[in-house]
């Protein structure tokens, strides 16, 4: 790992470890259930009672074109890269890395038909103590994610993954998300998907402002910020084993109305490149070998920069593995 011109490590590292049973105990009633064992959990465990390193602990109710999954899940956000297994992303969005996804409620979906479905999902919105995730604002009676989602298919060619996203954050205050997830699969050896994404919280959830603009710390979290998140990543199977793959991530992180001394405007702007080879020894793929580099530059504006905050960049290459191991 490089962070600018100077080299800071080398080291081996089990980025990801979970462990994940899904089932089905009859035509219309399954499970799923996935832990990561290598997270370690808050002593005041989650709002829901259950622990940080538990992504999902749920069971699916099938009643004709409708399903009904209860428990804890992953919050229905758009966006292909969002959707992958986690294991396969070797490099988030900020919005996926801090928008904190696992939490416990109820998803409806709908089959609108055979390649479209509809989903309505409610969860709790605190992961944590409203204190510890805000800051002294005053705590909603009702802390709430509503999420209505799109999963469309046309022909295998295009697919979708969209969302639109109301929280209840605080008392009076909330926070609205847009995802728009679209894959191309050109030909069975090449394709890509752009994801865009798109934040505005009353009060700053995901923290990286208030980090930016406080960095010593305050008992509130700012207000009126926004993020954006592009995603843009293609492969190419050039050999029934061999993929080659490329992405761009581009974030932005801003304020979208000018208090309490801060200006109006963007603050960063993050980029991140990658690319790289994998290999895929079985004809299942549940494991893969890959080398890939991994780049991120951070620009701070005029107005970051009156905070203190620098422009730096990370450069690591990576070598390792992936393995969905089947246990049944």
């Amino acid at each position: 790992i490089w962070r600018g011109n100077t080299f800071q490590e080398g080291k081996f590292r089990m980025k990801q470890l979970r462990v994940e049973a899904t089932g089905r105990l009859s035509p219309w009633l399954s499970y799923r259930y996935r832990q990561r064992l290598n997270k370690g959990d808050s002593p005041d465990g989650y709002r829901d009672n259950t622990l940080a390193s538990i992504d999902y602990a749920a069971i699916g109710v099938n009643v004709g074109k409708w399903e009904f999954f209860m428990g804890k899940q992953c919050a229905a956000y758009g966006g292909i890269d969002f959707n992958l297994n986690p294991i396969e992303v070797l490099e988030n969005s900020a919005i996926t890395d801090y928008m904190s996804n696992f939490m416990s409620g109820i998803k409806i979906s709908y089959n609108v038909a055979p390649t479209h479905i509809l989903q309505f999902q409610v969860l709790n919105s605190l992961t944590e103590k409203s204190e510890k995730m805000y800051g002294d604002w005053e705590k909603s009676k009702m802390p709430l994610l509503y999420t209505l989602h799109w999963n469309g298919n046309f022909n295998n060619f295009y697919k979708t993954r969209w969302s639109v996203s109301l929280m209840n954050e605080t008392k009076g205050k909330n926070l609205t998300y847009f995802a728009l997830g679209n894959q191309l699969d050109f030909t069975d050896k090449f394709g890509m998907f752009l994801d865009w994404a798109y934040t505005r919280q009353d009060v700053d959830r995901m923290g990286l402002i208030t980090k930016m603009v406080n960095p010593e710390g305050t008992k509130f979290n700012t207000t009126k910020v926004d993020y954006m998140s592009t995603i843009l990543h293609l492969h190419y199977r050039f050999q029934p084993k061999w993929n080659a793959f490329v992405k761009g991530i581009c974030d932005t992180s801003g304020i979208y109305a000018a208090h309490d001394g801060l200006q109006k405007g963007n603050y960063c702007t993050s980029w991140g490149y990658l690319g790289g080879v994998e290999f895929y020894p079985f004809n299942d793929y549940t494991l893969h070998f890959f080398a890939a580099y991994i780049g991120r530059t951070f620009n701070y504006s005029s107005r970051a920069e009156a905070f203190g905050n620098k422009d730096y960049s990370t450069n690591t290459l990576a070598v390792g593995f992936i393995w969905q191991m089947p246990v049944f």
